[in-house]
């Protein structure tokens, strides 16, 4: 019910702008299937990490949710053909050893939470890797109108059979959701444009240290000691693939 809501109103918000810009060609003219497989790997995402924040605390999800950048940055090697390197293989090698740490495999059966969250990321990584293929072939407002409408429809089953009311109270909550939400995936859909999905995928840590706070502020969750170093151990598997700028050589003394 919650990301039907969500995705009610921000189809509120970008479907006028659509009209607005595009007039009746709201929708992508072209690469529909691809548009629509990107929207089916956003809701499975979403839905198991809905699931997943309801049997573990929220820093403990964000962490083992942020193996998708890993896998966004292989997957663009194998889909979007871009270059395989050495500094990629190193990534893989450490965010695969804080996957291990925070599922403990040699303790006993991995807490279903985190299988949750570990999916959802592999499922967002997926969802990356797609924005970057078709982000050429459609205005951003075409994009995220066929994708918010499409939502809507195919989480109607689901919001029907869970439907709770929501309380006039917690409308602006929808509301906020919506327009954050928004404003992140325009901000994609024009970033995906412009650079590799193996180099913007590790931006995405940057979620991890807000969502441990507002973990921390809401709920007074803290992750862990194994949590807190497969983490770390994973977001260093994620930052050592941002883009460096050559060093410029130093200028030498004429003779």
């Amino acid at each position: 019910m919650i990301g039907w809501c969500s995705f009610l109103c921000a189809a509120l918000i970008v479907t006028p702008v659509a009209v607005r810009l595009h007039g009746r060609a709201i929708f992508p003219q072209q690469h529909l299937r691809l548009h629509l497989l990107r929207i089916v790997f956003l809701l499975a995402s979403a839905t198991l990490y809905y699931l997943a924040v309801a049997r573990i605390p929220l820093a403990d999800a964000v962490s083992a949710y942020f193996i998708g950048p890993i896998v966004a940055s292989l997957l663009a090697v194998a889909v979007l053909k871009e270059r395989f390197t050495a500094t990629k293989l190193l990534s893989l090698a450490l965010g695969v050893a804080g996957a291990l740490v925070i599922l403990q495999p040699g303790g006993g059966p991995p807490e279903p939470g985190l299988l949750l969250a570990f999916a959802s990321g592999v499922g967002f990584a997926c969802f990356q890797v797609t924005t970057r293929r078709i982000a050429g072939g459609a205005a951003p407002f075409q994009t995220l109108a066929f994708q918010y409408l499409a939502g809507v429809v195919l989480l109607a089953p689901q919001a029907a059979l869970n439907w709770t009311t929501p309380r006039p109270g917690h409308l602006w909550l929808f509301a906020a959701m919506a327009a954050i939400g928004v404003a992140t995936h325009i901000l994609a859909v024009l970033a995906y444009r412009r650079a590799e999905a193996s180099t913007l995928a590790p931006l995405s840590y940057l979620e991890l240290l807000g969502s441990t706070a507002i973990g921390f502020i809401v709920f007074r969750d803290l992750p862990g000691g194994p949590v807190v170093l497969g983490a770390a151990l994973i977001v260093g598997a994620g930052m050592i693939l941002l883009p460096r700028k050559p060093t410029p050589a130093p200028d030498l003394p004429a003779a």
